[in-house]
């Protein structure tokens, strides 16, 4: 989440003050004419700005995955990104009409602001726009709008995946629309200042990332199509297990990550967290939990030897520092894993491999793992699913303790201390509920941990 923020500030900061530097004395002061001229430029270039890098981060480079941290952390930028953009852009709009309307209802009259023969330029019907600056105006208004009604649609929860897949692609033609709106009208402002040749460059890379996302190319790299083997359905869980074999295309991944699967390309692809280790033979495996509409209806809608596409892996949620297999030094960290639900599927990708290890290397080597401690948030404590669970965990030779909602206790931090002598040098890894995950890592950072300590999967689409 830091790093979140230092990129959202860094870009803010950056394109003000390259904003700043570059308009004149007079548009720097305060006067209301002069700071009602450059609020409307600014909001407008920042609103584009803004967009500009939401439309690089849904091509989920791997690059800038590498930087932010994660296609979890890059996807709530996207977030935070979008909502910049549309509350730049509505500033924008207000700013652009709002003198206007004061004028037009007789709150406010023309010789309240400084310099009447720029006002009279400005309000004045006798003064038209050239065609092209008319036809970019009225683009731009109109995108502003679209904008805002996708971005309300992207953020209400209720509506269904499906559409939003859809209609959030739509973006990528608004952007291109309020590209050209402001590469028309960015005359007032200048070229060849530092911010226009920024916004050159910004403009220019974003519109071949939104031309690539209109051709469907997002990811293309990234994809392999490969078949469904087999299925089990963990009916009392609600959990269906699909193993999918992509032969050669697949060329590995790590316990933690997750990719997009497209099981109908009507729906669109969707993300789920990969739950098998990496054996070189070409099957992945996921868990997917009955949460919605859709993935309630996937048992019925999946059957062996069906054609699937898979793009990934992605996210980077890696147990760092790795346990791997070797003996136990005193300085070794003890790892404490949380999984809440569903969370618990980048766990079982790890735990597959301790487990496969140990067999390996033999019983006498039970004692050569890191020490682990898993947590297992449920409500469920007797299940096929939850048994392979415990199973797993005796041949990985790790602690595990279920947490049976309406049963026991909620786990907490206090909860967490007394089972670990060693948490303030743990390293904690959560997936699961964000409030659950937010609390306990709030508490412990409190009490004392270091936040870096704590590694949190923060994943969503929306």
């Amino acid at each position: 989440m830091q790093r979140i923020k230092l990129v959202w500030w860094f870009i803010f900061i950056g394109v003000t003050l390259t904003y700043w530097v570059s308009i004149n004395a007079i548009d720097q002061t305060l006067t209301l004419w002069a700071l009602r001229k450059s609020t409307l430029y600014y909001t407008g270039i920042m609103a584009t700005a803004m967009m500009s890098l939401g439309v690089v981060l849904a091509m989920r480079l791997p690059v800038v995955e590498n930087l932010i941290g994660g296609l979890d952390q890059h996807y709530r930028l996207h977030k935070w990104v979008g909502i910049s953009t549309a509350l730049f852009a509505l500033a924008h709009w207000l700013i652009k009409l709002g003198p206007k309307w004061l004028v037009k209802h007789g709150f406010a009259d023309s010789l309240s602001f400084k310099t009447p023969t720029d006002i009279v330029g400005f309000f004045a019907e006798s003064n038209p726009l050239s065609p092209a600056n008319s036809f970019a105006k009225d683009l731009g208004e109109w995108a502003i709008y679209a904008m805002l009604v996708l971005v309300v649609l992207a953020l209400w929860k209720r509506f269904p995946y499906r559409a939003f897949f859809k209609t959030h692609r739509l973006m990528a033609i608004i952007y291109i629309a309020l590209v050209f709106h402001s590469a028309v009208l960015f005359g007032e402002v200048g070229w060849v200042t530092p911010v226009g040749i920024f916004m050159a460059i910004v403009m220019a890379i974003g519109c071949v990332c939104a031309v690539t996302s209109l051709m469907g190319k997002v990811g293309a790299r990234h994809r392999t199509t490969g078949r469904v083997t087999h299925i089990t359905e963990h009916s009392e869980d609600r959990v269906l297990e699909v193993h999918i074999d992509l032969g050669n295309g697949w060329h590995g991944h790590e316990a933690g990550q997750f990719a997009f699967v497209t099981f109908d390309p009507k729906e669109g692809a969707h993300p789920f967290s990969i739950s098998s280790p990496w054996r070189n033979d070409g099957e992945v495996v996921f868990h997917i939990k009955a949460l919605g509409d859709y993935t309630s209806k996937l048992p019925t809608h999946i059957t062996a030897g069906q054609r699937v596409t898979v793009e990934g892996p992605y996210g980077r949620f890696r147990f760092d520092p790795y346990p791997v297999l070797k003996k136990i030094e005193s300085d070794v960290p003890h790892q404490v894993w949380i999984a809440g639900g569903i969370g618990i599927t980048p766990f079982l990708s790890r735990l597959q491999m301790i487990a496969e290890s140990t067999k390996l290397n033999g019983p006498s080597q039970k004692t050569t793992t890191l020490p682990i401690t898993l947590y297992y948030c449920t409500r469920i404590h007797d299940s096929s699913f939850v048994n392979d669970l415990h199973q797993l965990s005796e041949q990985a030779h790790i602690t595990l303790h279920m947490i049976v909602s309406g049963r026991d206790q909620p786990l907490t931090a206090d909860r967490l201390k007394r089972d670990i002598p060693t948490w303030l040098s743990a390293h904690f890894w959560f997936c699961g509920p964000a409030g659950l995950g937010q609390s306990l890592r709030d508490d412990l950072v409190a009490q004392g941990l270091k936040s870096s300590d704590f590694h949190q999967e923060l994943f969503e689409m929306r």
